[in-house]
């Protein structure tokens, strides 16, 4: 079960903590270490990323993106996690995303999700993912979250439908990933399949 952070550090808008992580989303001011995780991630995770060029891995440029996610958050547009170990908060280890929000009668979002190279089969992003869809569940009362994946990332795929995700079918030229535009697969979870997943 998550807890609420009553308490956070100076470069926190917002966090909650599991058994091992904690998930926060930052102020500009973290930038530093926000460069710092995307660089050293950089080729592990240019494969699934969305394109960018040079400048974004620098810590200036990641100011500007933490000051737009501090502001869309706090408009309900977008819920950006990024993720620590609760002993190391200065170290990031990769981060879920909660975006496309849409209210009224869809009460739906969708989620993307990046690790740490060093940290993958350690059932880090499980912990952060379900306790993060906790949070939209129960605090935030969406209905459905989606994601999409590439065809061929099947530990992503594994990921999902271990947290309870069912296939849904493909989005044609979804996303420009590593230099063109690439089809991915659909997934899906509602908010009453979510307590049954985690039994």
């Amino acid at each position: 079960m998550y807890v609420i952070q009553n308490k956070l550090y100076r470069d926190e808008v917002f966090a909650i903590t599991t058994d091992r992580l904690r998930l926060s989303v930052l102020k500009k001011k973290a930038a530093y270490k926000v460069a710092d995780y995307y660089s050293r991630n950089r080729k592990f995770h240019q494969k699934f990323a969305q394109t960018h060029d040079d400048c974004y891995f620098t810590e200036a440029v990641q100011r500007k993106y933490l000051s737009y996610d501090v502001s869309a958050y706090q408009q309900g547009h977008i819920v950006p996690l990024f993720i620590t170990y609760k002993n190391e908060p200065d170290r990031i280890i990769g981060r879920v995303s909660f975006f496309n929000f849409a209210y009224g009668g869809m009460m739906s979002c969708a989620v993307g999700y990046h690790l740490d190279e060093s940290e993958t089969g350690k059932g880090i992003m499980y912990e952060a993912l379900t306790e993060g869809m906790r949070l939209l569940f129960e605090k935030l009362n969406m209905h459905r979250i989606e994601a999409f994946i590439l065809p061929e990332n099947e530990k992503s795929i594994s990921l999902v439908k271990r947290a309870g995700f069912h296939y849904e079918g493909s989005r044609i030229s979804y996303m420009h990933i590593n230099g063109r535009y690439r089809d991915h697969e659909a997934y899906y979870i509602l908010e009453d399949q979510f307590e049954k997943s985690l039994m």
